[in-house]
């Protein structure tokens, strides 16, 4: 009886050996690992008021417009106050597809999750509406990058309550996002699309400064990120769209014939040369530093950004011993021991270099083409927005005449819109006109002088 047993299971077993060889092996694609950029290739910012806020976009266009001098990128956002993802649809054609982008980020769901804990019909109405987001994007010529919704702030709702919300969806709704955010990873991971992962990032670093400061706060209003959170949001997505690249590592030293030779990456070094009390060379970098405005600066030491994300490193060996000056096209930038030059200085968070000052005026420029082009538009967006969801409820209540006549008087306000974003394009154009006169890396003269 057991031989028997013994016989069928072989048989078993050498059945479904020759069903698993006839089945075709599953393929599973790989997200998205990088971004392959060339000249002239468009990326499009899609999003509710996080977006909507101008920041997180603004930084990393200042990464694309510093980082890659060299290409002329088309950064658009696509970002509106209060959107969820029926609403991204209904202006996709104009307000994405029109911009005939190689890559469109989609940061969604914060509105879409209601503010209420988890519910399931809720959520569906979601990942309905989220899949036909990516659908549309591809079909757009475009590979869509899924972001996770951004941290909701439960403490910081407590602390400082700006509107009445049911203690349970306060409790909750940070979990309910991470649910949302989860589900963004495993469509990405599922269809190869690209993934940025925010809301881990905002969560950690709340988390661990809390355990010196319980009331630190990147979110001061639970939803929408202050500048430090957004420079939080922005290193994310250098980060997991493979973008992240140091700017330069310069290496100089002594032969043994006592000539001045180097090693470098990130730029072409000429002339060096030895002085009476040290040294002297040319260096002309590809690219400069990530400098974010002022208003940034704790998200940039929170982030270790400028270490992490630019790092413009100088190593000098074989000089005398000694404390020595550097100074850049003529300005002093700062004293150092020979010592601390031969392991390496950076200088990519020092104010004083002329490279520095590059990078910050060309993130000013930016700054100021979003908040004088850029965000102007969106709010003309804001504007379609109500109109888009006016004639959803009409539609569904054609005896409403209240509603009916807003629909009216919404119809002749977005009469002008094209017109209107037209203007708006071309303000946003100008201004990335000058922002490319100002970021072109320039031939530096270093010198370093023995001060004792």
């Amino acid at each position: 009886m057991r031989r028997l047993v013994l016989l069928l299971f072989s048989v078993s077993l050498l059945h479904g050996a020759v069903h698993a060889q006839d089945a075709e092996p599953v393929q599973f694609p790989s997200p998205l690992a990088r971004l392959v950029l060339q000249d002239g290739d468009s990326i499009v910012f899609l999003g509710d008021s996080i977006t909507h806020q101008c920041l997180y976009t603004q930084y990393v266009e200042d990464y694309f417009y510093t980082r890659f001098p060299e290409m002329r990128l088309k950064l658009h956002n696509s970002g509106v106050g209060g959107a969820r993802a029926w609403d991204a649809l209904q202006r996709f054609d104009d307000d994405v597809a029109a911009y005939k982008p190689k890559y469109v980020s989609v940061l969604l769901g914060m509105n879409d999750g209601t503010y209420i804990p988890y519910h399931d019909e809720t959520f569906k109405t979601y990942r309905q509406d989220m899949i036909q987001v990516a659908d549309r994007i591809v079909d757009a010529g475009a590979t869509p990058i899924l972001m996770t919704p951004t941290m909701f702030d439960a403490r910081a709702a407590r602390i400082k309550p700006r509107r009445q919300r049911d203690p349970d969806s306060v409790t909750m709704y940070n979990s309910v996002l991470a649910y949302y955010g989860t589900w963004c990873r495993e469509i990405a991971t599922a269809r190869g699309l690209g993934f940025v992962d925010m809301w881990g990032p905002l969560n950690q670093i709340t988390f661990q400064q809390r355990k010196s400061n319980p009331e630190f706060t990147l979110i001061a209003d639970a939803v929408h990120p202050g500048p430090s959170g957004q420079v939080v949001m922005a290193t994310a997505m250098i980060d997991d769209l493979g973008l992240a690249r140091r700017v330069s590592n310069v290496k100089v030293f002594k032969n043994a014939d006592g000539s001045w030779g180097s090693e470098t990456t990130g730029g072409e070094m000429s002339a060096v040369e030895a002085t009476e009390d040290g040294i002297t060379f040319q260096w002309h970098a590809k690219s400069l530093p990530w400098v974010l405005p002022e208003d940034a600066a704790d998200g940039v030491r929170l982030t270790r950004l400028g270490h992490k994300l630019s790092g413009e490193m100088l190593e000098i060996h074989g000089l005398d011993p000694g404390m020595y000056e550097l100074t850049i096209d003529g300005e002093v930038v700062g004293k150092y021991n020979s010592n601390a030059l031969g392991r390496h200085i950076e200088l990519q968070g020092n104010p004083k270099t002329p490279q520095y000052q590059q990078a910050l005026a060309v993130a000013m420029k930016n700054k100021e083409r979003n908040e004088v082009a850029v965000r102007p538009m969106r709010n003309q967006w804001r504007d379609f927005q109500q109109y888009a969801r006016t004639r959803r409820s009409a539609a569904e209540a054609p005896e409403n005449e209240q509603l009916q006549k807003q629909l009216a008087a919404l119809d002749k306000k977005i009469e002008v819109l094209n017109e209107r974003v037209a203007e708006l394009n071309k303000q946003a154009k100008t201004f990335e006109d000058e922002i490319f006169e100002i970021n072109q890396p320039k031939n530096r003269t270093y010198v370093l002088k023995n001060v004792k």
